[in-house]
C-alpha cells in the first residue's frame, strides 16, 4: 500500500464531509437559519471583543446546535426512507430527535444571554 493512498483517502474524507455540510445547507431551511444565527453571533462576539473563555463557550455552543440539527436531519431522512408511511414508533424517534435540537437551542439561548447581556448593558450604561 502506498503512503499517498492513505493520505489521499484522508483528504477525500474531508471532501465528503464538506459536501455533506453543503448538502445540508442547500436542502434544509433550519440549516440556513443556523448559518445566519452563527454569523450574527460571531459578528456580535467580535463587536463586543469577547474574552477567550466566552469564545470557547460560544464555539462549543454553536457546534452543539449545528451537530444536533444535522443529526436530527439524518435521523428524519433515515426514518422517512425506512418507513415512508406514518408509524407511531417512527414519530416517537423523530420527535425525540427534534427534542434534542430544542434542548440545544434553549441551552444556546441561555448561554448567549449570559455572555451577551452584560456586554450590552455595559455598552448602554456608558
Amino acid at each position: 500500500m502506498r503512503k499517498d493512498s492513505y493520505f489521499s483517502k484522508r483528504v477525500a474524507s474531508f471532501g465528503y464531509a464538506f459536501s455533506g455540510i453543503a448538502a445540508f445547507l442547500r436542502s434544509e431551511p433550519h440549516a440556513r437559519i443556523h448559518l445566519v444565527a452563527t454569523i450574527v453571533v460571531t459578528a456580535a462576539g467580535c463587536w463586543y471583543k469577547l474574552s477567550r473563555m466566552e469564545w470557547i463557550l460560544l464555539i462549543i455552543t454553536i457546534a452543539m446546535v449545528w451537530v444536533t440539527e444535522m443529526l436530527n436531519t439524518v435521523i428524519e431522512k433515515i426514518m422517512d426512507h425506512l418507513s415512508p408511511d406514518y408509524h407511531p414508533r417512527v414519530k416517537w424517534i423523530k420527535d425525540v430527535a427534534a427534542g434534542a435540537v430544542l434542548i440545544a437551542a434553549i441551552a444556546a439561548a441561555g448561554i448567549g444571554a449570559l455572555i451577551f447581556i452584560p456586554h450590552i448593558l455595559s455598552t448602554v450604561n456608558h
